[in-house]
């Protein structure tokens, strides 16, 4: 029997279900928003990691054992790309929720959406192994077209984004969702 304050879940939950959180991060740029530049999202490209290399992507990480998943953005904006974010300065986009059913265990994600317009530091390439690169993208274009290609999920909620305009305090309410599903 638990003891009161703990929790007990199913033995077969781990052989069946995995669940796994994330953290990704818009880091928009709005130097010069008015005087006539758009606002910008920085994207990477991604090298051997294993997944979607070759993708165009956000700032992004898998939230680490005992880390809350606004610790995780923090600290991917500082290990990949060398900024530093105030969790005051993080805006809640949305959450995806993800499914992949393959042979293995249901594998469920559940992937958390934040924005930025301020930070401090340069962005530059801070993992090269994992980073071929940084761009920037004006949010206007990216009906148009973001780079090909890009990993879909985090397109969908650019898209989403580009979409409402910047900055989120002018979003129509549910302009974008709170939550989105994808793989289901």
């Amino acid at each position: 029997m638990a003891e009161p304050g703990e929790h007990r879940y199913r033995d077969d939950v781990n052989s069946r279900v995995r669940l796994v959180a994330a953290a990704y991060l818009l880091l928009v740029q709005t130097d010069g928003v008015g005087g006539g530049r758009e606002p910008e999202v920085l994207l990477h490209l991604r090298q051997h990691t294993g997944y979607r290399d070759g993708h165009w992507a956000l700032v992004a990480g898998h939230v680490e054992t005992g880390e809350s998943v606004v610790a995780a953005a923090l600290r991917e904006a500082h290990e990949e790309v060398g900024v530093a974010v105030a969790a005051a300065d993080l805006v809640s986009v949305t959450t995806v929720h993800r499914t992949v059913v393959g042979g293995g265990p249901i594998e469920q994600r559940v992937d958390v959406f934040f924005a930025a317009d301020r930070w401090s530091g340069e962005p530059q390439v801070c993992e090269p192994s994992k980073n071929a690169g940084l761009r920037w993208w004006p949010l206007g274009q990216v009906v148009a077209g973001l780079p090909e290609p890009c990993v879909p999920h985090e397109l969908r909620v650019i898209e989403l984004v580009a979409a409402a305009g910047w900055p989120p305090a002018t979003w129509a309410p549910g302009a974008v969702p709170a939550v989105l599903t994808h793989g289901f």
